[in-house]
């Protein structure tokens, strides 16, 4: 089974974010990964969704053995640390945080102790892997965060090298457990063909739970800002049933319970 591949039509201009209100995974945190690196970036990021029409966001700095050695510790001092610089400008989209975990060694001793940062009081967790290669524990780190309660949310699978053009890999993934999360960058062909050709079959195969910006950096949201796309991949957004809005439900306010743990 190969990827349908696009003939030239019209694309037009899409809203994402009054379609989504809640992106789910950004790394607008000033100073603790590879995204904003101060306050000031990270309003300029927080105000270009806003006019998007997001209306909440949440933070997920990647958390990497040897290279981001995040802990819930640094990421919510980033977090405080933010949240004062936006004092002076009400009016802006609510922010919360979680992490963004690679399935590298790291993982493992989180999971035992119950360590991972998830989105507010569900059990949802995001993860990602190398885009290279597929880790040879992959169904290890599945099964141990299965088991620990967690449910994990894949993030931007479409940019995997080792699941583009394999369709089976995917399906079995989900069957397998995993949510999963394609980054909007890919619909509009920011990373490659290749990675915007898979996110597109994801997303009209109905395999995708929840749409998230990863935004990173001003050059990032120019791309977002213009969100442009076939009539085709407008039509599997607007019939999609995407889950973001319920990482919020049953919570007063999200970083409520998150301060809590």
């Amino acid at each position: 089974m190969a990827f349908f591949f696009f003939s030239k039509k019209k694309s037009v201009q899409f809203p994402i974010g009054n379609l989504l209100k809640v992106d789910i995974h950004s790394h607008i945190l000033p100073g603790i990964d590879d995204g904003a690196p101060n306050e000031q970036t990270s309003l300029t990021l927080i105000l270009g969704l806003a006019e998007m029409g997001f209306e909440t966001l949440i933070g997920t700095p990647h958390v990497m053995a040897d290279i981001h050695t995040n802990t819930r510790d640094t990421i919510q001092a980033a977090y405080m640390k933010l949240q004062a610089h936006l004092l002076a400008h009400p009016g802006l989209p609510k922010l919360h945080y979680a992490a963004e975990y690679m399935m590298d060694e790291g993982l493992a001793p989180l999971i035992k102790q119950q360590g991972l940062l998830t989105y507010g009081a569900t059990q949802y967790v995001l993860v990602e892997t190398p885009y290279l290669y597929r880790p040879l524990n992959l169904e290890t780190y599945l099964f141990q965060l299965l088991t620990a309660g967690y449910t994990p949310i894949l993030a931007h699978p479409e940019r995997y090298h080792y699941l583009t053009g394999n369709p089976k890999e995917y399906e079995k993934l989900k069957a397998l457990g995993f949510a999963f999360q394609v980054n909007l960058l890919s619909l509009v062909g920011y990373y490659g063909k290749q990675e915007k050709q898979a996110a597109t079959w994801l997303l009209q195969a109905g395999l995708v739970d929840f749409l998230g910006t990863d935004l990173h950096h001003e050059r990032h949201l120019r791309h977002l800002r213009k969100f442009t796309v076939e009539q085709q991949v407008v039509n599997a957004l607007e019939s999609g049933n995407f889950r973001n809005e319920q990482l919020l439900e049953n919570n007063n306010t999200l970083q409520a319970a998150i301060n809590t743990h």
